[in-house]
């Protein structure tokens, strides 16, 4: 690990930089260079430290997408604060968690928000600044009367960077602690797999408070001296449009099912892009195939996570193959596990995803006895994830520990039955879950959305998929829906439909 004093995450990102004219972001019209960045960060940098943001303290961020809140990002980075970027979605009540748990120094909001925020943190003895969706408000008057000289403060690579807080799905959420060390390590291997040039131009249409849009778009973007049009949502018209001087687009599923629905998109369309990334939640095979045939590209897709940064892609030059998320990067090693033992599987055996690496976070925030239970003695990171490696060494994920449905005393692993349901003629998509059942303790039950146009019903779905599942893995019932829930990145919400439907088999 890199223990230097140089070892600060800005200070590797811009150290060696010789084009400060170099277009970094290109934002609504605007071009802010490398040399900008710099110096903007510096102004920002200095007018935190003046509100009293000390090396090791957090900044806590909920704000709307704009270029000065990437800069709050860099500037904190700078300082030796921590950055504890906040999903917009978050209400007042969410927030009080975080902030309460966390303990920032500073906290900066939408405007909107200023003043139920500024009671939260009034609790921890937290100032407050203000930034909009445009960019503007206290932090951004400050940080213009500020100069942009700024000594980068020493860091070691083990120092902390940022806390991302997990979705909390099952408990409360959990704070990940991500290193300097983390977040360089996995910016610098990436550029590497996936071909990362000072050619590049990526677009840039994913929130920022997400490991995603912040740390491998942002940080690959700015390792490899490229550029980014840095838009402050997805448009699948404008991003069409920007294909033809673009190079790179990394996105979630949702952006590639929308991009499909679109008549421009075209294999002319396309033709100036070299690489179409997926990821946050998994592509269904369906879509991978369908974007290759509509545009001659294969999208690459690969998993990550908050604790851990990416983990594994599907390779640059190779197959990459449908419903997989490719090989172990370099440096990480993954291992497939029994979840009650621990014991190693073999090769195509479902089992717990166990990673370790460079990446793997440092553990959660103040949940020592947490950290400790999610890490194997061999300092392996048992992700949650279920999963297999198939014999040619592609890992896939096939859903959540916590999503296992156990019928009659047997595991359902609800990929399994999805993918059975997915591959009908009329299933746009489908989840599986687990709704409690007298007589088997979870019942099978798949939700499905299904094309306006079909006439497919439940018999109709459960006769099919007789003979090609065994009778445990069976769905008890077939509900449809017009749409999934889904989290702000893509991923189905499962916890949402298992409270919604608890009591689909109580008499």
């Amino acid at each position: 690990m890199n223990t230097s004093a140089n070892a600060n995450l800005f200070s590797r990102l811009f150290d060696g930089l010789t084009d400060l004219g170099k277009l970094a972001i290109e934002t609504d019209g605007r071009r802010i260079s490398y040399g900008d960045l710099i110096a903007q960060s510096g102004q920002m940098a200095n007018f935190i430290v003046s509100r009293g943001v000390k090396p090791g303290d957090r900044v806590a961020a909920q704000t709307e997408k704009s270029v000065p809140a990437l800069v709050l990002y860099l500037a904190c980075v700078r300082a030796g604060a921590v950055y504890l970027p906040l999903n917009t979605a978050y209400t007042l009540n969410e927030l009080e968690y975080f902030i309460g748990d966390a303990e920032p120094s500073l906290v900066v909001c939408d405007p909107s928000k200023a003043d139920g925020i500024d009671k939260i943190a009034a609790k921890v003895n937290a100032k407050v600044e203000t930034l909009d969706a445009n960019g503007r408000g206290s932090l951004m008057d400050g940080a213009e009367k500020a100069p942009a000289e700024f000594a980068t403060v020493p860091r070691t690579g083990e120092d902390l960077a940022a806390i991302l807080y997990t979705s909390g799905t099952t408990g409360r959420s959990k704070g990940a602690m991500l290193s300097h060390d983390n977040l360089a390590s996995n910016s610098l291997t990436l550029i590497d797999v996936w071909r990362f040039t000072d050619q590049d131009v990526l677009i840039h249409a994913l929130p920022i408070y997400h490991t995603h849009g912040l740390f491998v778009a942002s940080n690959v973007t700015l390792f490899s001296r490229a550029s980014m049009i840095f838009l402050n949502k997805f448009d699948a018209d404008q991003i069409i449009k920007l294909m033809a001087r673009a190079t790179v687009l990394m996105g979630v599923p949702t952006f590639y099912t929308r991009l499909l629905q679109n008549p421009a998109l075209t294999r002319e369309a396309t033709s100036h892009m070299r690489l179409f990334i997926s990821g946050s939640a998994p592509l269904l095979a369906d879509t991978h195939r369908e974007w290759s045939a509509r545009t001659g590209h294969a999208v690459l897709e690969r998993y990550g996570m908050t604790e851990t940064n990416m983990n594994t892609s599907n390779p640059y030059e190779g197959d990459r193959v449908p419903g997989a998320v490719g090989f172990p990067l370099p440096g990480v090693s993954t291992r497939v596990t029994d979840p009650e033992t621990g014991k190693e599987l073999p090769r195509e055996t479902i089992g717990m995803i166990e990673v370790k690496g460079p990446n793997v976070f440092k553990g959660y925030w103040r949940m020592p006895e947490k950290t400790k239970a999610e890490f194997r003695e061999d300092g392996f990171f048992i992700t949650g994830d279920l999963g297999k490696i198939d014999e040619r060494g592609y890992v896939h994920i096939l859903g959540r520990g916590k999503d296992l449905v156990i019928s009659g005393g047997f595991n359902v692993y609800p990929k399994e039955v999805e993918s059975e349901i997915d591959a009908m003629p009329g299933v746009i998509e489908s989840a599986v879950i687990g709704v409690p059942h007298a007589d088997f303790g979870e019942g099978v039950t798949a939700v499905i959305v299904k094309d306006k146009n079909t006439a497919l019903d439940e018999a109709t779905v459960l006769h099919a998929l007789e003979g090609r599942l065994a009778k445990f893995k069976m769905p008890k019932r077939v509900l449809f829906v017009d749409d999934l829930p889904r989290n702000t990145m893509g991923k189905v919400q499962k916890n949402i439909l298992r409270d919604s439907y608890a009591g689909l088999y109580k008499s």
